[in-house]
């Protein structure tokens, strides 16, 4: 992005009944600031993918559209939508519970349970046959993970966080678990199945060899199984996600299409309905949300809609307390969750993953997960394993990793990243080991680092001790210029009649520049037609 120039979300600036529609629900309004020129532009674009190779979307907030590109839009938008709605996924998952298990096939390269009548159109896909019925309680088992980091980043919670994670809901005596976009858990080998060995299935891969599947489960899943087994304390959950693919799987009651970035609920109102039941019935089991969003996502819609749906389960509640909230994120991302949840705090916990390339489990180098759990529980009520080197601190309160060393000066355990800090004397803070303060930055960085950099701070006065929310000088925020506003393309008008040679049809295609030659061309053509004429 040029220098003086930024993106910012702007929320409560228009409702979303009158936001335009993009595949994946009602879009968000952003406003490019430009420093330099003093101007402010807005635009739509979509709510859940920051790449446009996943939605191009894009219209600036006063642009005129067509009544013929608004049908357009909505067709294209139909399109993308699943084939079958919720309603129609159960009756086919009962009729495809119902067949023998040689005849329940399932599609690998469109994701689909397949009926009888849908073999002709499957014949050169990828299948896998024989599915059991307990294969169809663990849908994860089937389904292959998005990791699009930006759109769904469906990476696998690996065995001891999902492990851990089910046990502190159940031991902090939580009946209902309210999961927004949670992943999955991937373990390979036995581990997971010693108590269930009817779910030890054996099939084989795409490419024909003959290895053990690995094994996949989500924390929704996890709880579902503890149902099935009718283990106690008897728990209830609700999915939220994006991946309507669970709609195969899942009654209305237990999965809703959802978009957490922009609190829409995909399909008929009986998603939200459900929602809203789920959430409001049964008040006096506690209920807490876990929810895990794809790392790329915008951490100020990620909190608007979890405040909405916060505000949800208030209606129902007599006292003025909070939604109980695990929001499981990068610890770098600490201040911007802060900003928008004041009463949360950061856990020391280190949430791996088993399918992402950098966020695993290790005691050195980029191997160490920097995933936290944020919550806005007590910190003391959360007890962390000290099999896995996590101690409490008596002073703190509450439980950290074993290198997080309690710091007499900040008066706090101030290591973020699960290894040991030192505590700087001029910015009389805690920083990373590796950092030293530079003198002509006025702040510690790392070594090998340019001074003079630039450091994020105010798009609009340029200051470094506030964001543009915070400035003082409002006047430009609301600012749009007549550059600003959206220009209409100019477009040659040609008369087809008057196109009669190929060097002129060349010519209407050519930049500005190259018109001028191509018109002293056209006129020799001209020229030397009338010659031939005469």
């Amino acid at each position: 992005m040029a220098a003086g120039a930024g993106i910012e979300l702007l929320l409560n600036q228009g409702a979303g009944s009158t936001a335009p529609l993009c595949p994946h629900g009602p879009t968000l309004l952003f406003a490019k600031i430009n420093r330099r020129e003093q101007e402010t532009r807005r635009f739509y674009a979509c709510s859940a993918c920051r790449d446009r190779k996943d939605c191009n979307f894009f219209q600036w907030e006063n642009e005129k559209v067509s009544v013929a590109r608004l049908l357009a839009r909505e067709e294209f938008n139909q399109s993308r939508q699943p084939p079958f709605t919720h309603k129609q996924y159960v009756e086919r998952y009962q009729y495809f519970v119902s067949l023998p298990q040689v005849k329940r096939i399932f599609c690998l390269d469109c994701q689909l349970l397949l009926l009888p009548e849908d073999w002709d159109k499957h014949t050169s896909h990828q299948q896998l046959g024989n599915v059991f019925l307990h294969q169809l309680k663990r849908p994860s088992k089937l389904l292959l993970p998005l990791e699009n980091k930006k759109t769904n980043a469906q990476y696998l919670f690996a065995d001891r966080t999902c492990q851990f994670l089910l046990d502190l809901i159940v031991s902090l005596g939580f009946g209902k678990v309210l999961c927004v976009g949670t992943p999955r858990l991937m373990a390979v080998g036995k581990k997971l199945f010693l108590d269930v060995t009817i779910f030890r299935l054996l099939y084989l891969l795409p490419d024909g060899s003959g290895e053990k599947c690995v094994a996949r489960m989500v924390l929704h899943e996890l709880i579902k199984l503890r149902q099935f087994e009718k283990k106690n304390p008897v728990m209830k959950s609700q999915l939220l996600d994006i991946d309507f693919r669970y709609s195969q799987f899942y009654s209305e009651e237990e999965f809703c299409h959802y978009n957490m970035f922009n609190h829409h609920f995909f399909g008929e109102k009986s998603a939200f309905e459900a929602f809203q039941t789920f959430m409001c019935q049964d008040n006096g089991v506690p209920i807490i949300m876990v929810t895990d969003p794809p790392f790329g996502g915008l951490v100020e819609a990620l909190a608007h809609s979890f405040k909405k749906i916060a505000a949800t389960w208030k209606t129902s509640q007599k006292e003025d307390d909070e939604l109980p909230i695990f929001w499981i994120f990068p610890y770098f991302f600490e201040p911007r969750i802060l900003q928008c949840f004041p009463t949360f705090s950061m856990l020391d916990y280190q949430v791996d993953y088993d399918n992402h390339a950098l966020y695993k489990h290790g005691n050195s180098g980029r191997k160490q997960s920097p995933v936290r759990i944020f919550t806005n529980l007590l910190p003391k009520t959360v007890i962390l394993p000290a099999e896995e080197g996590y101690r409490y601190c008596s002073l703190c309160q509450r439980y950290v990793s074993s290198a997080n060393r309690h710091c007499e000066i900040c008066q706090a355990c101030t290591s973020k990243d699960g290894k040991e800090w030192k505590h700087c004397h001029i910015c009389n803070k805690c920083v990373k080991l590796s950092w030293f303060h530079c003198e002509t930055c006025s702040h510690c960085v790392l070594r090998d680092h340019s001074c003079g950099g630039a450091r994020s701070g105010c798009f609009i006065c340029g200051s470094t001790d506030h964001k543009r929310r915070e400035c003082p000088d409002t006047l430009v925020q609301n600012k749009i210029t007549e550059k600003s506003r959206p220009h209409k393309r100019k477009h040659f008008k040609m008369n087809k009649k008057d196109v009669t040679t190929k060097s002129e049809q060349q010519a209407q295609a050519m930049s500005t520049g190259k018109k001028k030659t191509m018109k002293r061309i056209t006129a020799k053509s001209k020229r030397k037609k009338k010659r031939k004429s005469k």
